[in-house]
This record gives structure tokens, sequence and C-alpha cells, in this order.
């Protein structure tokens, strides 16, 4: 896997010093830049060369939300991860609609992070399981679900189809040519993200977003 290069924003210092430690033992990531302004952050990503920014939600001048919405629009494939103290529904359904890849609290583990890290750079999502839950029943406009497949990785939607298709755990290890306990770690991430508590409810999913053949 190519190194991820990060570009790391926070309005307190100590944030980003911690997290800079963090990252240097991190493998295949490499910390591009810090900035404490959040104003700076276009001009930095037009210059340079980032995979991933990652910020906090709420920062004086320019918030995080501000960001990715103007991010959105210069950068399209840049990837934002979100990582605040800020856990209520309001702000992560917000944090969604604005565009975010994904979303993690800063009291999450390295392990975790790390794991952020690279689902952003494989699939291109990564929002912790402990929040994805409450995002279930978010309407964009009061009567139509939110793009509920955005909070899935794309291996995430392929196991889920296989599922959906009554394929056996060794048949959807052998399409995709991943093992056993893979799919049963996908699995357990779709039961977690969808709030299924069993197959059915994984099958209700994919048949409303026309993943069951």
């Amino acid at each position: 896997m190519s190194t991820a290069r990060l570009l790391l924003v926070d309005d307190h210092q100590i944030v980003l010093d911690s997290l800079q430690l963090l990252f240097r033992e991190m493998p295949g990531v490499e910390v591009v830049g810090t900035l404490s302004d959040s104003r700076k952050v276009i001009t930095f990503v037009d210059t340079n060369d980032v995979d991933i920014l990652i910020c906090d939600l709420h920062m004086p001048r320019q918030s995080g939300l501000e960001l990715t919405m103007a991010l959105r629009l210069r950068h399209p494939d840049l990837k934002i991860l979100i990582l605040t103290m800020a856990e209520d529904a309001t702000a992560i359904r917000e944090a969604v609609r604005a565009g975010v890849s994904g979303y993690v609290l800063k009291r999450t583990g390295r392990n975790e992070l790390q794991w952020a890290i690279d689902q952003l750079m494989n699939e291109g999502h990564y929002f912790s399981p402990e929040l994805v839950g409450q995002l279930a029943s978010f309407n964009t406009n009061g009567s139509n679900p939110i793009d509920e497949l955005a909070i899935l990785t794309d291996r995430e939607i392929e196991v889920l189809t296989l599922i959906a298709d009554e394929r056996s755990t060794q048949q959807i290890a052998d399409r995709l040519f991943i093992s056993v306990p893979t799919v049963e770690t996908h699995r357990r991430h779709l039961m977690q993200k969808l709030g299924a508590k069993s197959v059915v409810g994984m099958v209700k999913f994919a048949m409303k977003h026309g993943l069951a053949h």
C-alpha cells in the first residue's frame, strides 16, 4: 500500500503534537503538514500532495464542516476524516451531509485510528462502529433516508450483496479471494453498522438498496 500523506488540523497545538508523535510510529503514514489555523488549509492542499485531511469539527475561524464543503469542490478525491469530541447525532449527521469521508472520536485508540487510515486509503470511507447506528434513521429531506451505503466500504458492499444472494461464508471467501475469518469480520462490521440482529436484517437492507438480485 502506498504511503498515506496526512495533513493535521486542530486549533490546539498539544493535539497536533500528540497526533504527530502517534503517526510517527505508524507504518505507511507520513504527516506532510500541521496547521492550527484552519484558514490556511485550502492554500496548503492546493499546493501540496495530501491524501487525507484530519481535522476537528469545531474550530474558530473556519469549522471542519466549512472546510469540508469548500474542499469537496476543489479536491473531490481528498479524504476528509473528522477527529473530534462531538458524538451527538446532529453533529455526525451534519458532517455526513457536508461530505466527510470518515468520523472518529478523539478518545479512540491507536489501533482504530490506524484502521481508519487504512480504510480511507483502500475503501474511501470510515465511520467508527460506535457512531454509525446514529445515522440509520437520518433523513436528508424528511422523507428519503440518507445514502446509508456511504458508511459501508466497497468490500462490505460486495460481502453484503453475496450474503443477500444466499452465498455461504466459504463461497463468499472463494468469490472475493479472501479468507473465511476476513469474511466473518466483514459480516460482524456489517451487523454493527446496519444495526442488524441477524442475516435477515442485512438482507432487508440489501433489498432496500437494490443489492439483492
